[in-house]
């Protein structure tokens, strides 16, 4: 059997999965509108404490997840061109996609976040900003899930090539391990379950804040004039 070595910690693994999930199905209802336009807005907060979960993991998750190694390995980008990078984790080309990936994903859920339909569906943050900014915001919302779909069909398309090369990057992404090929892939350390635990507090306690806090600092409704005694 060949020599693998632990690549991905189970909540970074969790993560993907869950996003992945979760981005599909909120590009699905707020293509449906309607009806389904709560459950995008559902969506939509389930992405932010996600996102603000791998932010959080990336400072104290495993090795490979970790985003001093992420960049370090994205300063080997002239090494990976010249066939010469031999490292653990996404490539630098892979950290490139990753990176637009959760910096598109932010950009979403923030606009989001301003956004309304002028219906019956909009923001807890909308009231915040002026209609003329909720209504920019609110087009790049809507223009966003092309550029969002072509990362998604590029991801989609790589993970496709490296498996036709006989590197099914995505069993790694079930299974946590993958097979060693050269000698700097060293087992993962770190990103136990107490770590994962307080980053999905902070993760939950963000969403909290956003959706709940705003209502807080809305300025009180007029008072209806009194009523006129004749």
């Amino acid at each position: 059997m060949q020599d693998s070595f632990r690549l991905w910690d189970w909540p970074l693994r969790l993560f993907h999965w869950l996003l992945a999930g979760s981005v599909t199905a909120a590009l699905l209802t707020g293509w449906l509108g309607g009806s389904l336009m709560p459950w995008h807005a559902r969506l939509g907060s389930l992405v932010l404490g996600l996102l603000v979960f791998r932010l959080v993991w990336g400072l104290c998750g495993s090795t490979y997840a970790r985003w001093g190694y992420i960049l370090r390995s994205l300063a080997g980008l002239p090494r990976y061109l010249r066939g010469q990078w031999q490292a653990a984790g996404h490539n630098p080309l892979g950290v490139l996609s990753v990176l637009a990936m959760l910096g598109l994903l932010f950009a979403q859920v923030l606009s989001g976040l301003l956004a309304t339909d002028d219906i019956a569906t909009h923001g807890p943050l909308q009231p915040l900003v002026s209609a003329a900014t909720s209504d920019w915001l609110s087009g790049l919302h809507r223009q966003g899930k092309w550029w969002l779909l072509a990362l998604i069909g590029l991801h989609v398309t790589a993970i496709g090539f490296y498996a036709l090369r006989g590197k099914p990057l995505w069993r790694a992404m079930l299974s946590g391990r993958a097979r060693r090929e050269h000698a700097q892939q060293a087992d993962a350390r770190g990103g136990r379950w107490p770590v994962a635990l307080l980053a999905l507090l902070l993760a939950v306690a963000v969403v909290w804040a956003v959706e709940r806090l705003p209502a807080h600092f809305m300025p009180a409704p007029a008072a209806a004039a009194p009523a006129l005694a004749w």
